[in-house]
């Protein structure tokens, strides 16, 4: 039986300044070292950005989600009775009311310099994919919407994009440049990708991004650029808006 050990009040009391002392140091070191970062030079400079150390970990995150990331794995589908119907807007940049749909066309720069010029009509006569799943925004908000359009796969190959696909990542942007995303080549060419000119059965709507627009299931709403007008391909990183503001590139669930 071991033998009980009994303290003076005046040990308590040493012990009890000794831990409070040691919290102090922690915190004023946790502070000192928050304070430290916060005050470092953003990694985009004036794009905006975060430290380098955050980016490190946001860097690592990264590492991690896309090397899960595989065409066998699918996201959650569900009846299409589940699926609201009116859907929320997950952000509104690029979607400016000077926009004249009559004279959109997606533009796809092509590896070699030439460009690809589709109309609306041009993507529909593709084999059509929809899709019920939970869209989710980094604003904290989820909903099982319902989307139709071609998948990203079907639409590479339908118009010989097979050198394009080849690269690591394909860049879009809206007609007025003011939103632009970067997405990897693996997540693009997922079962699930769809270049989406519907949402419950009817053209989208123009807050949603008509006349076209991602639906990427694997990613943050944030990579589902809407009104897509140009579109690109690299083996570096295409600029994308909300990395240049802290996130991660990858952006992946």
């Amino acid at each position: 039986m071991e033998k009980e050990i009994l303290y003076t009040k005046k040990q308590v009391q040493r012990k009890n300044i000794i831990a409070f002392s040691v919290f102090i140091f922690l915190m004023m070191a946790a502070i000192a070292a928050w304070i430290h970062v916060k005050n470092l030079p953003l990694d985009n400079g004036l794009l905006g950005g975060v430290q380098p150390p955050i980016r490190k970990v946001l860097n690592l995150n990264e590492k991690i989600f896309s090397r899960s990331l595989d065409s066998t794995h699918l996201a959650k589908t569900y009846p299409l009775s589940f699926a609201v119907k009116k859907a929320r807007v997950n952000g509104d940049i690029g979607m400016g009311e000077d926009f004249d749909p009559a004279t959109w066309k997606l533009y796809v720069i092509k590896a070699n310099g030439d460009t690809l010029t589709l109309s609306l009509e041009d993507i529909k006569k593709l084999p059509k994919t929809e899709i019920v799943f939970d869209f989710k925004c980094i604003e904290g908000w989820s909903q099982v919407t319902h989307w139709g359009g071609v998948k990203f796969s079907d639409f590479a190959a339908a118009y010989h994009l097979n050198n394009e696909v080849s690269m690591k990542y394909v860049g879009m942007a809206t007609p007025d440049v003011e939103y632009y995303v970067g997405i990897d080549m693996p997540s693009a060419l997922h079962p699930q990708t769809l270049i989406c000119y519907e949402m419950n059965g009817k053209p989208l709507p123009m807050n949603q991004g008509y006349p076209l627009r991602m639906i990427i299931t694997v990613k943050y709403g944030i990579k589902s650029i809407k009104r897509i007008g140009t579109m690109y391909f690299d083996n570096e990183r295409p600029p994308d808006y909300w990395f240049e503001r802290g996130y991660d590139y990858f952006s992946g669930l």
